[in-house]
């Protein structure tokens, strides 16, 4: 570490007191690793503004130092965007109050900090809805989510949390603080700078507080678990459900029967309803903001034409909470089971809606040609075709074995995914994982000009160096 870097840690701790920073290494070491474990880094300290002020003042400390930052939220992402390498950790986590929530402009200004789950429990005591939904989403943070531009299993309906956010406050690299904060539905005044920040994964600003926009709140729901024969026929189900519950369908989930299989075997309270194993399971979910809806009535007719078609083999539909619940356990169970099960490599990618079935079809055929006996675990939301290909590990394999095929399968899966008029990253993002992929499949110049608008906000390139695109930062050693 340089002199210049020791005395910009120094300012940085006498700055924010004993209670916004740590260098303790037991109390560092779970924000070293990602969720995965695919990455592990290193940091010399642990920072926790209180406020935007202090997140100014640290990053205009770092910048004169030419020390870098890597901003983290929950640290529960999956492809290493919050993984440091020797940098200064930057945690929003005391950045966790809800200012203010408005059920007339239907709005809500949080700080970044704030849990995600939190932040649907304020939306809901005013009798509002904030719907972005995730299984982390007791642990994640909205100021991560907005950096990474989280999906989720209601972005069918709702959007990914780009279209959620009505305003942002950001802390540049130097320290300038941007408030971009405002409720307004309508603001034609040239860029929409807020756009800038939400998934570039805090590598052009940190977002330090967001105003959400709200929505009202669900007072009826309708939720059915189908089994269809093949994964057109799933698609034809979709279709069908869209063309007939319209607005009100909400969620569409796909799921492959050894998924389920997972589900069942390693997550608690896990039942398929099915007598008989099903070869795609299709979960729909309905929604309406009137109490007196006949979602149940609409969801029965709609599955029983699906039936009388011959596009679903069997359904159920939930007959109260708690039944919902175990439905959507089975959902929110897979990514859990995996682990269990063994290795498991991951693929986040999205094809147009209309070739979901093919993508699954030539990946599997692709994938079981390259490792015999991989056992493929499709699943994800059908409604807007991003699909989580994971592959489980063979029978009796060696794990490490295993996943060192990572790279060699992520190019060929991602490789069919861009030639069917996809991408590589559907919700998860691009962190360390997939540069490579970036500067591989990024379209055009995308990748270039990219790099000019990073070039231009974080000029020293200190702040999250080496995410999303491929640029070593300035760390903390680098000489005066």
């Amino acid at each position: 570490m340089s002199k210049n870097a020791e005395q910009a840690l120094g300012e940085i701790k006498s700055l924010l007191g004993p209670k916004g920073w740590t260098d303790d290494e037991k109390k560092l070491a779970p924000r070293l690793v990602e969720e995965r474990g695919l990455f592990k880094g290193s940091s010399p300290l642990l920072v926790m503004p209180a406020n935007t002020d202090e997140v100014s003042s640290v990053m205009k400390i770092a910048f004169t130092a030419n020390v870098s930052v890597v901003p983290q939220g929950g640290n529960t992402g999956v492809v290493g965007g919050g993984v440091p390498n020797g940098e200064i950790i930057l945690s929003l986590e005391r950045m966790n109050n809800i200012e203010d929530v408005n059920p007339i402009d239907m709005s809500m200004t949080v700080g970044a900090g704030c849990i995600l789950a939190n932040v649907q429990a304020a939306a809901a005591d005013a009798g509002t809805y904030f719907p972005l939904s995730l299984g982390s989403e007791g642990s994640c943070q909205i100021g991560g989510n907005l950096s990474t531009n989280a999906g989720g299993v209601q972005v069918f309906r709702y959007g990914n949390a780009r279209e959620l956010v009505l305003g942002l406050e950001a802390v540049m690299a130097n320290g300038h603080i941007w408030n971009g904060l405002q409720s307004l539905r309508k603001d034609n005044s040239g860029y929409d700078l807020k756009q800038l920040f939400i998934g570039s994964e805090g590598t052009l600003g940190v977002i330090t507080r967001a105003t959400l926009r709200l929505f009202p709140a669900p007072n009826a729901y309708a939720t059915a678990l189908a089994g269809c024969t093949s994964y057109e026929d799933a698609l034809k189900l979709f279709l069908h459900a869209r063309a007939n519950i319209g607005e009100q369908l909400s969620a569409v989930e796909v799921m492959d029967s050894f998924a389920i299989e997972l589900a069942v075997r390693h997550i608690p309270n896990c039942h398929d309803p099915f007598n008989e194993k099903q070869n795609v399971y299709v979960l729909l979910e309905a929604t309406s903001t009137n109490p007196n809806a006949a979602l149940g009535d609409l969801m029965e007719k709609v599955l029983s034409e699906a039936m009388d078609n011959g596009l679903a083999v069997d359904v159920v539909i939930a007959q109260s909470e708690s039944q919902r619940e175990g439905l959507w356990r089975l959902r929110d169970g897979i990514p859990e089971a995996q682990k269990k099960e063994g290795g498991s490599i991951k693929h986040d990618i999205s094809v147009p809606i209309s070739k979901v079935p093919e993508f699954i079809s030539r990946a599997t055929e692709l994938v079981k040609k390259e490792i015999p006996g991989v056992r493929p675990v499709p699943f994800g939301h059908l409604g807007d075709g991003n699909i989580h290909f994971n592959l489980t590990q063979p029978e009796n394999a060696d794990k490490q074995e295993y996943l060192s095929n990572w790279g060699r399968i992520n190019a060929l899966v991602h490789d069919l995914a861009i030639n069917m008029g996809g991408s590589f990253s559907a919700e998860h993002g691009i962190g360390l994982l997939k540069v490579g992929d970036m500067n591989n499949f990024k379209r055009g110049d995308g990748v270039a000009l990219m790099t000019q608008l990073k070039k231009a906000l974080d000029p020293k390139n200190t702040l999250n160096p080496g995410k999303v695109l491929d640029s070593p930062g300035a760390g903390l050693a680098k000489n005066d």
